[in-house]
């Protein structure tokens, strides 16, 4: 929901024309699941509902009352212990959408129907469901089809392996640029997902944009149509969820593309919901553009201070981000203005789409689309226990236990060859984690961090270039410093014949995972 900048002239327009200036209804339990509030079924007490900006809680009797200023979105943020009815496309039915007189026109893709007076009561339904503090969540970063024909690599690559593999698993998130650009891609884009068969939430991104708003309040008419309000909440279990849409667009500097940012409206939002949540729970957030502290090109200083702020209070808290085709882990301290307990962690995701779907095509007829930092295509899974969280996450296509790539020589000569190193590629790397190896039987040595880029990938990307023959796919963008590089020097005067070179990886989490792989060494030519 976007609505800060009105002008006072659309404001009062709406006001005369629809003579309503508050919304009320009741949030109840709907005991036989039919959407409506008969006389039977009673309010529920304390729940959150919200027009994007107040939020207010139900009474004993679970009746809520808002105010209205013009657009609104008005929405009930799930209860823990309660489901919302789901749409034909798993979309839970949380929101009423208020534009009395309907997105502006002319734009390519349509924005929402003009939707008249509110009717005397807006009543959410919920439906008991047992939800225990311990979950899991799908999370996916980046789809971003720009055809059908990519929707359809996303499906085989992804949807079709989630679908066969989600036991245990609550609901998922869709971290933004559901589509590239193409906004008529978001039905079938909720089509393909709908396979999954869980409740999903999907956050906005810059591709999922209308381009001719002149204003930011414009931007997300076609995403409030297709997927309702792009800021909301939810609760599950002990965590409490928070999506944002943080693109401003047009670049509230430039006037040109967009800018990572929140409006003040946003924050608001932001602010009254965190009145109704336990300083000690968890809380995620999510949103598309990562805050990039640090890199004030990509984000508004003064709205991402603004957010941390807003945060601080809270002692348990997980960021989510996507956009960069790359994989990353960020630690904000006091050096990056966050004034919490402890350092806030913000993950951003690796992506569904890769990169961008390109390179080669593997056995299911899909680009292998690996990342530019070496990560390749998959999703994350949320773990939460309690107020606490663990992260993962699985290369599509690969087994569980595939969590990072060794780049190495196969051979070395057995005199003056002490430049030969093994690389490793941990996909969910971190600056807390703690990266071994050791060769064959002996001692384990602690590995040099590095900020270079993946030689694994760079060799995938020089074979398009040293290629004598036509290779399938689109050549893969070149490669970016990987922040979750680790090497070690190769020994070459250990022996002639095989060795075995051992990686093992304890994780920020207290996991560990190991990799081997072998080299010889043979008498130097």
């Amino acid at each position: 929901m976007k609505k800060r900048l009105f002008t006072v002239t659309f404001l009062l327009t709406a006001a005369v024309v629809f003579g309503q200036n508050s919304v009320k209804g009741y949030v109840f339990e709907d005991a036989n699941k039919n959407g409506k509030k008969d006389k039977t079924e009673k309010g529920l007490i304390g729940v959150s509902v919200s027009n994007g900006v107040d939020v207010v809680l139900t009474n004993t009797q679970g009746e809520y009352e808002l105010p209205l200023t013009g657009d609104n979105q008005i929405f009930v943020i799930k209860p823990s212990g309660y489901t919302a009815i789901l749409d034909q496309y798993n979309l839970p039915k949380t929101y009423v959408t208020h534009k009395p007189n309907g997105s502006p026109k002319g734009t390519q893709y349509e924005g929402v129907a003009p939707t008249g007076k509110l009717p005397k009561e807006v009543n959410f339904a919920l439906i008991k469901q047992n939800e225990s503090d311990d979950f899991k969540a799908f999370i996916f970063g980046d789809p971003q089809p720009y055809s059908l024909e990519e929707l359809d690599y996303f499906k085989k690559a992804v949807v079709d392996e989630v679908k066969n593999n989600k036991e245990g698993i609550s609901f998922g998130i869709s971290l933004g640029d559901l589509v590239g650009d193409k906004l008529d891609l978001h039905t079938p884009y909720k089509e393909v997902m709908s396979q999954v068969g869980l409740p999903w939430y999907n956050v906005m991104g810059n591709h999922d944009m209308n381009y001719e708003a002149k204003q930011d309040i414009y931007s997300d008419e076609t995403f409030e149509k297709n997927f309702g309000p792009a800021n909301y909440a939810f609760n599950y279990g002990k965590a409490h969820f928070i999506v944002l849409d943080n693109i401003l667009y047009p670049h509230p500097i430039t006037g040109k593309g967009y800018l990572g940012g929140l409006r003040q409206d946003q924050l608001d939002f932001v602010k009254n919901d965190l009145k109704h949540v336990s300083k000690d729970q968890l809380i995620v957030v999510s949103f598309h553009i990562p805050l990039f502290v640090g890199n004030e090109k990509h984000f508004d200083k003064a709205s991402r201070g603004q957010l941390l702020d807003l945060l601080s209070g809270h002692e348990n808290i997980l960021l989510l981000s996507a956009h960069t085709h790359y994989q990353m882990h960020q630690f904000y301290t006091k050096e990056q203005g966050w004034s919490g307990i402890k350092p806030i962690h913000e993950y951003n995701v690796g992506t569904t789409s890769g990169d961008w779907y390109s390179g080669e095509f593997n056995q299911l007829g899909v680009p292998n689309s690996t990342m530019r930092d070496g990560t390749p295509r998959g999703y994350a899974t949320l773990v939460v226990k309690g107020n606490k969280y663990e992260l993962d996450y699985k290369v599509s296509g690969e087994s569980e236990e595939y969590k990072m790539e060794l780049f190495m020589p196969k051979v070395i000569g057995d005199k003056r060859a002490s430049n030969y190193s093994v690389y490793a590629n941990v996909f969910m790397g971190t600056e807390l984690d703690v990266v071994e190896y050791r060769i064959d039987t002996g001692e384990w040595k602690k590995m040099k961090k590095e900020q270079s880029i993946d030689p694994a990938f760079y060799a995938s990307v020089q074979k398009y270039d040293l290629t004598e023959t036509l290779l399938t796919g689109r050549k893969p963008s070149n490669p970016i410093v990987s922040s979750h590089l680790w090497s070690g020097k190769l020994p070459f005067n250990i022996g002639l014949g095989q060795h075995t070179v051992e990686i093992k990886v304890t994780d920020m989490f207290g996991r560990s995972h190991t990799k081997k792989q072998t080299y010889r060494i043979e008498k130097s030519k």
